[in-house]
């Protein structure tokens, strides 16, 4: 299995973050996001010229979280997305919600802090960080409180959604992202910086 992915992608950083820990062998190609040829080569595996994209023989498939289920799928004795159908379901709701409400939110502010300055599109607004900064006090508070009690989202052990939900706060020092004052969060994501796959995954800046 072949996966096109950047190492400063969030969403590919999920993807690789569960490949690693499941020991899921993967054959990778860095997708040079600045590069109009490379980009065109990405849309034709990908109409929304995203990464991270998985090829498996003829099978192409893209999003990220899809391409993390299937690949626990694939990997025999992975204890990140078990059988059990109530506690899968548990799963998904906190993939769903990363991609639909926390990872949108915080993905704001990393553009405006970060990527908008790097890609000569001018410097952050702050009418705009006003506006995602709303957004992450809303769904942070509801991870907070989820977090009450908990070493993990689900259950009592690290699963696909640790991952899913971490990686969207990857960059939580470099762009100010606003989550500091949530003591539990913190204490979360703490604990999967430890992880070897959250240290192996590190960009380099």
């Amino acid at each position: 299995m072949r996966l096109y992915h950047h190492p400063a992608s969030t969403s590919s950083r999920r993807v690789m973050l569960a490949a690693l820990h499941m020991g899921t062998p993967l054959e990778l190609t860095e997708v040079n996001l600045m590069s109009p040829e490379d980009r065109r080569r990405l849309v034709a595996i990908n109409p929304n010229s995203k990464v991270p994209v998985l090829q498996d023989g003829d099978f192409i498939l893209w999003e990220s979280c899809a391409i993390m289920q299937y690949l626990a799928d694939r990997t025999l004795g992975q204890t990140l997305y078990p059988d059990n159908i109530v506690v899968r379901a548990d799963i998904n709701r906190w993939l769903l919600w990363s991609s639909q409400h926390f990872a949108p939110a915080l993905g704001g502010i990393v553009y405006e802090n970060i990527w908008k300055g790097l890609t000569g599109a001018g410097g952050p607004d702050a009418h705009e960080l006003e506006r995602y900064g709303r957004q992450v006090a809303q769904f942070g508070a509801v991870l907070e409180q989820h977090l009450a009690g908990r070493e993990w989202l689900v259950g009592d052990k690290l699963s696909l959604a640790d991952f899913a939900v971490a990686s969207s706060l990857m960059y939580v020092e470099q762009a100010k992202l606003p989550v500091t004052q949530y003591p539990k969060l913190m204490a979360w994501l703490g604990r999967i910086q430890q992880l070897d796959a959250w240290k192996q995954t590190e960009p380099v800046w």
